[in-house]
């Protein structure tokens, strides 16, 4: 374990505890992009934390980054089917708008204009550093980052610091842009005014969620399972799931990753013990193993599915969400705004 991440374990942890004692001093913002269906690396990774924040008390800013599809892709595709579909899955798995401000970067002027004075902050050898950064490049199969894509941790940047967000949830492979973040705020405030926070991490129980082939999930390398996939789907998919040569299960995450990412699944799903798990299957095999995943994860989104179809079938109240939620975006971005040019002196009437 680096010396990074268990400092960032340990402000998870602190975040923890003030959610318990104070959670109205937490304000969260987190986002996903619109480039294709949630999974359950999402909602076991970021998702569950979003729904248990808001539920704490904490104030929740939910956004749908559909600028940056464009991140790492020539062809954006069905961006607007796409933005619906998240604005679903996330009211579906539990985030209330009457409770949440779910919002869309296109629809915020003010939040992109941050990006300028952000820029000024950091190096060019700082984004090209950037891990993620070389990751996203390298599962879109792309050879050269464009501007955009090499600026996207700045981008994360001006959506978290917009509205002061304080607590991102967030999986342990987008930490290198939360870190970015953090340093952003630190030489704004140095250099300027003290405007904004330091934002911590929220990790999930499971920090890495493997895909079905035992590499990272990810939605353009079609090793996930879908929120919206139906339960004959979601067992088609788990069939194939990667596991080893051994017959008997054991928990063994360092040595039999994908036994273990699938141990793991099924720990979150029923509240239990991976290991516990592990020790009941034993001599079951691989078969035992994904058909117990394949109940855990079906019984987990039964709920959520059924309130997806709800949802669809009313798109004048998806509208009105998104309504509500980008006149409130615009309102604290511009506040945000104002309070950056004024620290940067440049308001001038």
């Amino acid at each position: 374990m680096s010396d990074t991440f268990r400092a960032a374990q340990a402000r998870s942890d602190a975040i923890e505890e003030q959610m318990a004692k104070d959670p109205a001093s937490l304000r969260m913002l987190t986002g996903d992009r619109p480039t294709g269906a949630l999974h359950i690396g999402h909602y076991f990774g970021s998702i569950r934390n979003r729904v248990r924040l808001q539920d704490s008390g904490a104030e929740i800013w939910q956004l749908i980054a559909d600028y940056q599809v464009i991140t790492d892709r020539e062809i954006a595709g069905d961006i607007a089917g796409n933005v619906r579909n998240l604005l679903v899955d996330n009211i579906a798995a539990g985030l209330d708008p009457d409770r949440a401000t779910i919002f869309t970067h296109s629809s915020v002027p003010a939040l992109n204009q941050l990006m300028l004075p952000f820029l000024s902050l950091v190096s060019v050898a700082e984004l090209q550093r950037n891990p993620t950064v070389k990751d996203e490049a390298k599962t879109a199969g792309i050879t050269t980052i464009g501007g955009l894509l090499l600026t996207y941790p700045v981008h994360q940047a001006a959506d978290i610091l917009f509205c002061k967000a304080n607590v991102v949830p967030v999986g342990r492979d987008q930490l290198p842009h939360l870190e970015q973040t953090r340093v952003i705020a630190r030489r704004f405030n140095d250099r300027y005014a003290q405007v904004f926070p330091e934002p911590g991490a929220l990790l999930s129980e499971a920090p890495l969620i493997l895909g079905t082939d035992g590499t990272k999930m990810s939605k353009s390398k079609g090793n996930v399972v879908e929120l919206r996939m139906t339960a004959d789907e979601t067992a088609k998919k788990l069939k194939g799931a990667k596991t080893d040569s051994d017959r008997h299960i054991t928990w063994d995450p360092d040595n039999r990753p994908e036994v273990a990412n699938l141990l793991t699944l099924i720990g979150l799903c029923e509240g239990v013990d991976p290991a516990a798990v592990a020790e009941e299957i034993g001599d079951g095999g691989g078969g035992a193993l994904k058909g117990r995943l394949t109940d855990a994860i079906n019984t987990e989104l039964a709920p959520l599915r059924a309130r997806r179809a709800e949802l669809l079938a009313d798109p004048g109240y998806l509208d009105d969400v998104l309504r509500r939620g980008n006149d409130r975006a615009n309102e604290v971005a511009e506040a945000t705004l104002g309070e950056v040019r004024t620290a940067m002196g440049m308001v001038y009437a």
